[in-house]
This record gives C-alpha cells, structure tokens and sequence, in this order.
C-alpha cells in the first residue's frame, strides 16, 4: 500500500512575541525578546520575577463574549490559534465531512487557573462560595472539546499530557490518523496557559533563570515560563492538491522514545534513541538534516544532554541547531508545537531563527546554535526536538514541499 503523503497547509499561532504566524515569524527572526514582568499573579514571594506572558491577547477577538466565561484560558489560546491555522488554511469546514475532522492537541498544566481559582475562593470564603460552572472548567480533556464545539467538529479528540513533548505527540497522532485514513483533516498542536502552580513549581525546584534564558550558554541559569498555543492544519497531499491550497512543509514522520529513568533529568540514550527513531522511521540520513529546532530549556542538564546526543547522531557535523525558547520561555505542552510552526516557515523561507542571549561559548555544548542573528541559508529537511518530563521524547521530521 502506497503511504499517503502528509503536508501542513495553515498555521495559527498566539505567543508573547506575536499573535500570527506573520508578527511571529517577523519578530522571531529579529530575535524579540517576549519575556517581561509577570503580571498575571503576584510573584513577591519567589526570586523569579519575569516570563513569556502573552499580554495583548483578548479572547473575545475570537469567542463570543458569553462564551468565553464558559471556558479556561488554554481554551481561549487554541480556539484563537485554531481561528488563525484556518484562516490561513483557507478552510470552510462547511465543505468537510465534521465527523472526519481529527482535533489533537497537547497540553502540560491544562487549566489550572481554574483549580487555582477555586482553591483561593475556598480558602477565602469556604467551599460553597466556589462558582460551580468552575468545577467541570479544569479537566484537561475540556480543551480540545472547547475547540471542538467551537467550530462543530464531530470527529474524534484527543489530548495529550506528555508534558513538554505533547504538541509533537499530537502532531504524530495527527500524522497516524491521515495514513491510516482515521481523518480527513487534523487540527494539531498544544495550549498551555501561564499559573501559578506551575511557576512555584519550576522556581521551587531551582530551575528558572533570574532574568533571562540563555540556552547552550556557559553561563546558563535555567528556563523561564511561557505560555501560548499552536496550531497546525493537517491534510493528505492529494485533499490539499485538489483545492489548490498553499503546501508549507511535509511530514516524513516521527520518532518517539522514553527513558524511564528519572523523572526531571533528561538521558542522553533516551535522547539519542528518539532522535534515532524519527530518522529511521522516516528512512532519512543524519547527513540530510539542515537543521535542528532544539528543545533548548536553558537548564544546564536539558541542554548537555540534547547537545551530547546531538554530536553522538551527527558525528559532530555542525548542523545548526537553534532554540526559540530564549525569546518565548518554556510555552510547555505548546512549546513543540509552536517549534513545529517555526519549523515549517524556516524550510519555506530558507532562514534559520536565532538562539538569543548567547554569550559565553561552553564546551559541554559544543553546537552551532545560530547565536544572536537570524540566518538565510537553504533548509530543506529539519528535525523538530521535544524532550519532557518523565523522559516522554518525541522528535518529527519535517520536509520542503517538493510536489
């Protein structure tokens, strides 16, 4: 049986350094820092006082105003990216079977703001003063069902909680449904909302930079929160050909891998053995790579351990490897899906985003990073890497659309 060929015709996306794929894209090469002062919660009581808060965002430029009450924030930033990959995709899904219609997306924290919300109104007014409508708002599998009902899709949802790598476990999922025939179309990427569990989390656990994130630096000091969502409009080769729509990129495949070993330190096997996967699956050579979209965290193990692995596969062949994270922080279970958006603009406009803040060379992660500045070069064939808690690794192949 022929493999059906798999391409990405629209890109939504919402992040503290643009809303659209356009603004993103343009500020992204120019190396925007959207990491500021946390403003959505009071950060007094820790050391870490900045993230990649999205701040001008507004829900009810894409929800009905007696909608958007109904639903977390997470939901809010799928529905508007789903709203934007459409647009861009130029789909009417009145013209689409909607039970054929596959929305996967990925997810780290979910809404915690709602749980967050009800715990403080319980300790400040007792339980029964929690709104009710808040207690069904929180179960993670609520955002891609808020999407669902959005835009009246009747197909199968799903969710994916792989922490960090969950957007490419929904694009890979995405991609499956296609080949086997599941879906006629794929909505596919992540949301994750900031809270405040979250960052009390990573501060606690010492893993966040003070200012600003700095991966493969010397001086490296850790992550910094993000939130955000992407959206990838999924489509066979043959659907998109027929109605004359704009092709970004191709998916050859995926590879996925899992440690097992320790819950917040990344291995290099695990790491080398994901990245492993997604060549062979997709019958690629290391030499074709041209460039690689990093997990890049800014911790100094996440980053010595995707560096060690990387020189393992490539034989210390200098492909350029980038990390975006420096500009938006860590978008969580979004980060990857976002990574795939960057992925696709890069292979269509032959430029490579840059790592920013990158200082002080380190030997333990001796890549080429594309530090500081955007760089034009041809990109033909790129490797998207995500690398999660609990040593969940997912690693897709993305290609230049050649007809």
């Amino acid at each position: 049986m022929n493999k059906k060929r798999v391409v990405m015709t629209g890109l939504g996306v919402v992040t503290s350094i643009g809303i659209g794929k356009d603004t993103f894209w343009n500020n992204l090469l120019k190396g925007q820092s959207g990491i500021s002062k946390v403003e959505g919660f009071d950060t007094s009581e820790h050391f870490v006082h900045n993230g990649g808060e999205v701040k001008n965002f507004r829900a009810e430029d894409f929800i009905g105003k007696s909608r958007v009450k109904l639903m977390g924030k997470a939901s809010h930033l799928a529905i508007a990216s789903t709203n934007l990959a459409l647009k861009d995709a130029k789909l009417d899904l009145k013209n689409i079977d909607s039970k054929r219609i596959a929305v996967l997306l990925g997810t780290t924290s979910g809404e915690t703001q709602e749980i967050e919300e009800m715990d403080s109104t319980w300790v400040k007014k007792g339980k029964d003063a929690i709104d009710l409508w808040s207690i069904i708002q929180y179960p993670v599998s609520n955002i891609s069902s808020h999407v669902a009902m959005e835009f009246k899709i009747k197909g199968p949802t799903r969710i994916f909680t792989t922490a960090c790598a969950a957007g490419n476990y929904a694009i890979g999922y995405g991609y499956d449904s296609l080949q086997l025939g599941k879906a006629d179309l794929v909505i596919a990427g992540g949301s994750d909302a900031f809270s405040y569990l979250s960052f009390t989390g990573f501060s606690q656990l010492g893993a966040m930079a003070p200012e600003k994130c700095q991966p493969f630096d010397k001086n490296r000091k850790g992550m910094l929160q993000g939130e955000g969502s992407g959206i990838l409009i999924l489509e066979t080769m043959e659907s998109a050909l027929n109605r004359n729509a704009h092709i970004y990129a191709e998916i050859l495949g995926y590879g996925l891998s899992c440690d097992a070993s320790h819950m917040t330190n990344p291995q290099v096997d695990g790491v080398v053995q994901c990245m492993q996967n997604a060549l062979e699956r997709t019958n690629i050579k290391s030499e074709d790579i041209d460039y690689i979209s990093a997990h890049g965290t800014g911790t100094r193990n996440n980053d010595k351990a995707e560096c060690a692995a990387i020189n393992k596969i490539f034989q210390n062949r200098r492909v350029p490897v980038s990390s975006i994270k420096s500009m938006l922080g860590h978008t969580m279970g979004a980060a990857s899906a976002i990574e795939a958006v960057t992925c696709c603009l890069a292979v269509q406009n032959d430029i490579l985003p840059p790592t920013i803040n990158f200082e002080t060379p380190d030997s333990e992660c001796d890549i080429d990073c594309v530090p500081n500045v955007a760089r034009k070069q041809k990109v033909t064939t790129v490797l998207n890497n995500a690398f999660a808690f609990g040593g969940n690794n997912a690693c897709v192949v993305i290609k230049k659309w050649i007809e």
